[in-house]
């Protein structure tokens, strides 16, 4: 069996109990090789839940709402208690409003707590009210790296039994820690919570591809390049839904942060996991991170007696699989991702080239539909006093942030390197260009600053502005006023540059709409640049003041430097010494005074933290589902549209439904915050739900978050247009494309469009958790039969829909739909397994606990 699937066999085998997991499953695991193709669902009890804040708090606040459903129903509220160890990571909320200065660090983190000092109070009552919960203050790191460096076990020891790590986290990109020999993958908060609970996860036994590594990276070549080059490959192969093993001798090559690299990209290319068996380089690595010496030994020695433990340079190791492809390392170069999706990889040498055809292309993936004559414009503006020029593909934006590339030293002390080298030749940054260093640690900062090179960066701009996602998420903070007003007046494409992985349209900053993924020695060099549009083989960087051209080959340091520098100084001690303190060292998290009541005391007049109405009118008996009659399309989609264009994300804009109601509740601009510290309140996120400026509705013919109300054929904004459609008491529906709800897990991706009052989503095809993220809130995710969509069927989105849901319903059932025009087809309806059968008759997956708890 693959090293994956014998994960699963484990856990099925360990969890048997005739109930949740059947003796029928466990066989069915052991028969892999032939039930692989059969469509058949196992569960899986992973052995840990992380979670960030960003869904950590919704988390805690529905099971704050649930104990009170709980009581209402006359069962015990005490029962809502997290079963599986859940950590929980506060890492995502850090605004870069402070760069470029000494105390950047200090002063974003200070404005963390005076914007979000009642969220972390709920969260602090959350850690003492629950047990088998912790949490991680804010300014520790990001949640991925923390359960790289400190978090994952790899072998767990609890009650005398030795059995695999194993953990799901409510963010796709908990895939990382797969790259150090820990199977895990992101999961909707919806579904975590129900892990929590001690439900386990139904999933389709995947198929996996074995993804054959050969060879050595060329000197030149980052980490960064070899995951870009991976997550481009992975798409053209086509491994949705699907288990990617790593094998092959090239394995022996990569680090445990190279591995964590590739395996973090994993939601890019749209596998389920990206799995590196360990090895010694992963038991090393435990070691190297501070672990107890001890206990690496005892877990070693496990893998080892069970037949778990890998030696890649050993083939007569190697499992079947269901497909191999291959990958010589050799063959990589350096590259990019862009201008707007991750999985779009650009070659270094051709990026001047194809932004310049992206200039002119028809507007879409690769396209900007800028006018010929307007390729060359120029606007010139000032800048604290100085006169400067930006133009299209001018570099406003450039971020090292977490979390895919700050984990990893060789990428991190590169940059360094790279800014000693830059800095001691003359060449310097614009300072209009917003540039920030957020790790995903404080051991990085450590081992920067020991090495030498974190004053380098300082004087290159890229100071420590936070631990966090920040840029990544769309926390990237205003760009100074005479910017935006250059790119407006110029309607420019301006560029942000950044090590995160994802670059999705709106994500990064609404002014850069070009955002290319790069290697963190990249985006400094494209700082310095101060554009794209350069051939860094023909094209000096800069003019020093003595008049000497420097190219990046001058200035760019090889593999072998690097890993000289790492060796030392990333060193054991700097782990113990940051992470043996990490939950006590926040003096603004200890002095939180958090209430201690068992349920939770709701404030009516927060903004931040409200009860949910998700479990309102909830009665023990279950309620038949009913046919959707006449429903209305709120939105009509074309293929790709991401959690990032239906999850509120960013900042909340202030012509935006959040935003007037946020006002009436008589906050002003200046503390509206972002949509992501207000993911408690669903008042605001239901407003923000569709919000992003950059949503392409069929319905308009501009960008942007309107649709138009049939009734009255009035363009409003979305929330304006189903408030509308609820109060006179019709139904609405969603009608998409292909990848439907593609990128990051988004809880509200679901609690959003259900708040609207979306009953179901017709698509062309899903992105995996989103799909159950729908089911998870009793929302209808429905696929149009093979060869089928929008177009071949005629439909416009203006017809109304009847959707005939049967009284007995059967997995991935073919389901009736009517038109208010006479025409009829077919759909399927995409419940996959019986599991989400019974979810659904629930209402939903909370509603299913809270009926079972309170029986």
């Amino acid at each position: 069996l693959p090293f994956s699937i014998r994960v699963l066999l484990e856990a099925a085998i360990r969890n048997c109990d005739e109930f949740l997991v059947k003796k029928g499953d466990v066989e069915n695991i052991l028969n892999w090789k032939v039930v692989q193709h059969k469509n058949v669902e196992v569960p899986f009890k992973p052995a840990r839940v992380i979670l960030q804040d960003f869904t950590g708090v919704p988390a805690v606040v529905d099971f704050a709402a649930m104990r009170d459903a709980v009581k209402k129903l006359g069962g015990d509220p005490e029962k809502i208690n997290p079963i599986c160890p859940a950590d929980l990571v506060i890492d995502h909320s850090i605004q870069v409003d402070f760069n470029r200065r000494s105390d950047s660090l200090q002063k974003n983190q200070d404005l963390e707590f005076e914007r979000n000092k009642e969220r972390f109070e709920f969260l602090k009552w959350g850690s003492q009210a629950f047990k088998n919960m912790r949490i991680i203050p804010p300014g520790s790191g990001i949640i991925h790296q923390v359960n790289l460096e400190y978090l994952a076990r790899v072998v767990m020891d609890q009650d005398g039994y030795y059995y695999p790590d194993s953990v799901v986290g409510t963010d796709s990109h908990t895939t990382m820690i797969d790259g150090l020999g820990v199977l895990g993958w992101g999961v909707g908060g919806i579904e975590a919570e129900a892990v929590m609970l001690g439900q386990p996860i139904s999933m389709v036994l995947p198929e996996v591809v074995g993804y054959k590594l050969l060879g050595n990276p060329q000197p030149l070549v980052t980490s960064t390049d070899i995951v870009l080059t991976i997550t481009k490959h992975l798409r053209q192969v086509g491994v949705v839904g699907k288990f990617v093993e790593f094998f092959g001798p090239g394995v022996a090559q990569l680090s445990i942060a190279d591995r964590a690299t590739i395996a973090n990209m994993c939601p890019e290319y749209g596998a389920t996991a990206a799995y590196f068996p360990v090895d010694d380089i992963s038991i090393g690595y435990l070691i190297q991170t501070g672990r107890d010496k001890e206990k690496v030994m005892c877990t070693k020695k496990y893998l080892e007696a069970v037949g778990m433990l890998r030696d890649f340079k050993n083939s007569s190791q190697d499992p079947d699989f269901t497909q191999v492809v291959e990958l010589d390392l050799h063959t990589v170069v350096p590259c990019c991702s862009g201008p707007k999706r991750p999985q779009d990889k650009v070659a270094v040498s051709d990026m001047k080239k194809d932004f310049e055809t992206c200039l002119g292309a028809k507007q879409g993936f690769k396209g900007f539909q800028i006018a010929p004559d307007r390729h060359n414009s120029v606007v010139k503006f000032n800048f604290e006093g100085c006169d400067f020029e930006l133009a299209h593909g001018s570099v406003v934006i450039a971020a090292i942030t977490s979390c895919t590339n700050t984990s990893n030293p060789s990428v991190m002390l590169g940059a360094g390197l790279l800014a000693k080298k830059a800095v001691e030749a003359g060449l310097t940054v614009k300072p209009y260009i917003k540039t920030s260093l957020s790790p995903g640690s404080g051991v990085v900062t450590y081992y920067l600053r020991e090495s030498g090179v974190m004053s380098y960066l300082s004087q290159l701009g890229f100071d420590v502005v936070g631990y966090g996602c920040m840029t990544c998420i769309g926390n990237s903070g205003p760009l100074p006023e005479s910017v935006v007003e250059a790119i407006t007046q110029g309607d420019l494409v301006a560029v942000g540059v950044l090590s995160g992985n994802r670059n999705f349209e709106g994500r990064v900053h609404p002014n850069t709409r070009a955002n290319y993924l790069a290697s963190p020695p990249l985006v400094i060099a494209y700082a310095i640049a101060g554009t794209v549009r350069i051939d860094f083989e023909k094209e000096p960087l800069g003019i020093n003041a003595s008049g000497r051209k420097i190219f990046l080959k001058d200035i760019w340091p090889t593999r072998n430097e690097i890993q000289a520098v790492e060796r030392q100084f990333v060193i054991p001690g700097m782990f113990k010494e940051v992470y043996q303190k990490i939950e006590t060292v926040n003096e603004s998290w200890n002095a939180l005074d958090a209430p201690s009541d068992k349920l939770y005391t709701w404030n009516p007049k927060s903004t931040y933290i409200k009860s949910p109405p998700f479990f309102d009118g909830l009665t023990l008996a279950l309620q038949t589902p009913k046919t959707i009659e006449d429903a209305y399309v709120l939105l009509s989609f074309g293929d790709s549209v991401t959690t990032d264009h239906i999850s509120p994300a960013g900042n909340i804009a202030r012509n935006s439904p959040a935003a007037r109601y946020l006002t009436s509740r008589g906050l002003t601009p200046r503390e509206f915050n972002s949509y992501g510290s207000r993911r408690g309140n669903d008042a605001v996120m239901a407003r923000g739900t569709f919000a992003n400026i950059r949503l392409v509705n069929k319905f308009i013919d501009k960008q942007g978050p309107q649709t138009v109300h049939f009734p009255s054929g009035e363009t409003l904004d979305v929330f304006d247009a189903a408030e509308r459609y609820k109060q006179a008491g019709h139904s609405l529906i969603v009608l998409a494309g292909k990848e439907y709800g593609a990128g990051s897990s988004r809880d509200w991706a679901a609690k959003g469009p259900f708040l609207l009052g979306v009953k179901a989503v017709l698509a062309e095809s899903y992105e995996r958790i989103h799909r159950s993220n729908l089911v998870g809130m009793g929302v209808i995710p429905l696929q149009y039969l093979p060869g089928e969509d929008a177009g071949t069927l005629g439909l416009t989105g203006r017809e109304r829909y009847t959707i005939i849901i049967p009284e007995k319903l059967k997995p991935q059932m073919n389901v009736q739909i009517k038109l208010d025009t006479g025409k009829t087809f077919h759909a399927i309806m995409r419940f996959d397994t019986d599991v989400e059968l019974t979810y659904f008759h629930n209402g939903g997956i909370l509603n299913y606990m809270i009926r079972k708890m309170a029986s």
